[in-house]
């Protein structure tokens, strides 16, 4: 099969998440190798994707969320099903999913006939506290024809388990990310008032996988050697409820009100914002306990920041050592150390030049060239059932 592909992309929300940024982005870049792909995903709000994709998408309306994460989960499955069963599945030759959302939801139609398979990427996996949440994400991977991952790290973790799954990376959109100041530096720097010196810049929100507690001790311990630095906590638009770990750092920070001062939570950042917020800071903290890929280090990286960065993988497979300063999540003086030589200027300026080398190396156009096997495999096992 060498014609272009009619592929239908599935996302588990519209906010910019990790796998919605990602999917997006390969939907763009399929669609630039002559594929034929629309983007879909529940939304609740009625706003839309965070962005317009340049790709038909269609952000089909469901009602707000039941309250508990398991029950918010089993209410999406099923207003995917119930979208799709209406909408009709004839018309794409592939179903790819990014999530356990949607990836139960294409086990259903699969196992009520209205598919034939479905693809699956897996950026990472979770450890939920619910077996039910544990069996859904199984099931969103055990019932997929074809299994992607975006680090060797999880290829890795899949090849143990019995099951091929195919390492596509990620990408960096280099002509966005750049070290180069516009008109939107201006306007966010006066939106936010942010004053002092240094800013350090944490991505993700406040959650226990983004280590934002930790990072909180770091900066503290940060702040006695620099005491004007500054904190941005940006993003966690999550569908996953994190409210008991946000309430411990809520009562951690309000233990320490000039502490509290410096730091920023800022929430949601509109993603024509986001390059400007890279340059607005001084150094990213990624110091996560879990991650698929990070897809925010290669865009700190395209944007001149140097980066503290846990030495776990997946970093430690796709950053060399000499790109970032590398720390041990679990300790906070491990963080704050690298936080400490992030401004220094002597060793920012090498971890910067290294930083543009390793992004350099990463383009959307390559990861969505790297699914096309898989999908044509999958195209041509359709083709042969029905024939």
């Amino acid at each position: 099969m060498n014609r272009p592909l009619r592929i239908a992309m599935l996302a588990h929300s519209t906010n910019p998440r990790g796998g919605v940024v990602h999917a997006m982005h390969l939907s763009e870049a399929l669609a630039e190798l002559g594929h034929e792909v629309t983007l879909f995903a529940p939304d609740s709000t009625g706003k839309g994707f965070f962005r317009s994709p340049k790709v038909p998408s269609q952000a089909f309306a469901v009602e707000r969320a039941m309250s508990g994460m398991t029950a918010m989960v089993e209410q999406r499955i099923r207003d995917y099903v119930h979208f799709f069963e209406r909408r009709g599945t004839r018309d794409f030759d592939l179903f790819h999913a990014h999530d356990g959302i949607s990836g139960n939801a294409l086990a259903t139609l699969a196992a009520r006939g209205h598919i034939d398979g479905f693809l699956r990427t897996v950026h990472h996996v979770d450890d939920f506290a619910d077996p039910k949440l544990m069996d859904l994400q199984a099931r969103s991977i055990d019932a997929a024809s074809r299994l992607f991952t975006v680090s060797d790290h999880w290829r890795q973790y899949f090849r143990h388990k019995g099951r091929v799954a195919t390492c596509v990376g990620n990408g960096v959109d280099a002509r966005r990310f750049r070290r180069l100041e516009d008109e939107s530096d201006v306007r966010l720097r006066t939106r936010l008032g942010i004053t002092g010196a240094p800013i350090f810049l944490a991505v993700g929100g406040i959650e226990a996988r983004k280590n934002t507690l930790n990072i909180l001790k770091a900066f503290a311990e940060t702040r006695a050697v620099l005491p004007a630095a500054q904190l941005v906590i940006a993003g966690g638009v999550s569908l996953l409820d994190h409210h008991d770990y946000q309430s411990a750092f809520n009562v951690m920070l309000a233990s320490s009100p000039p502490l509290a001062g410096a730091v920023h939570v800022i929430g949601a950042v509109p993603d024509a914002e986001m390059p400007a917020l890279y340059r607005m800071a001084d150094a990213l903290v990624f110091a996560s306990l879990k991650e698929g890929f990070g897809l925010v280090v290669l865009e700190a990286m395209a944007s001149g920041l140097p980066v503290v960065l846990s030495s776990i993988p997946p970093f430690t497979e796709y950053v060399p050592e000499a790109a970032a300063l590398w720390c041990d999540p679990r300790r906070a003086a491990s963080i704050a150390d690298g936080m400490v030589s992030a401004v220094r200027a002597d060793v920012s300026s090498a971890r910067i030049a290294a930083g543009f080398e390793t992004t350099a190396r990463h383009d959307w156009k390559n990861a969505a060239a790297a699914h096309l096997p898989a999908y044509r495999a999958a195209a041509r096992s359709k083709e042969t059932v029905h024939a």
